[in-house]
């Protein structure tokens, strides 16, 4: 038979025991929580960097037409342009009426992970100062060195959609 010590000590040592185990399942119930229990375990898209954004938006049918003009050191040269769009597509461009403005087709790739300057194939710095799914702005600067693709100066084109 067990004396009255050892019973106090055993008694304590069911409680510890108890109090033990509640706390570790407390623990475990809340780490499961934490891990957020499971639900779609389908991978989240990564999001658009601002480029690949700004090439959404760039990939498509743009014209002097309903809005558009070009300017040449701030005078308005549009009518020499008359009809000019540029379709622009994945690393290409196709222009009509560029006149000596553009090549008929031609090459771009963007500068570095910028998402508003682009280089031309031939070499043209542009950069766009405005994008939307409905007009683009840029511009770009023609120096005497390439005066046979147009008029040096400097050169800002407003196309829409």
């Amino acid at each position: 038979m067990l004396n009255n010590s050892e019973m106090k000590s055993n008694r304590s040592r069911n409680t510890f025991n108890s109090v033990l185990k509640i706390s570790i399942g407390i623990l475990i119930v809340f780490v499961i929580a934490s891990c957020g229990g499971g639900g779609d375990d389908s991978p989240t898209p990564p999001e658009e960097t601002p480029q690949e954004i700004a090439q959404a938006l760039l990939e498509a049918n743009w014209t002097i037409a309903s809005g558009g003009s070009i300017t040449l050191d701030g005078s308005d040269v549009s009518s020499r342009y008359d009809g000019f769009s540029m379709d622009i597509d994945n690393g290409s461009f196709t222009t009509t009426n560029a006149g000596n403005l553009f090549p008929a087709t031609g090459t771009w790739s963007w500068v570095g992970t910028s998402d508003n300057q682009v280089t031309t194939g031939n070499g043209k710095s542009i950069t766009i100062t405005t994008l939307t799914s409905s007009r683009i702005v840029f511009s770009f600067l023609k120096t005497d060195q390439n005066v046979a693709a147009g008029i040096p100066g400097n050169y800002v084109v407003t196309l829409t959609q």
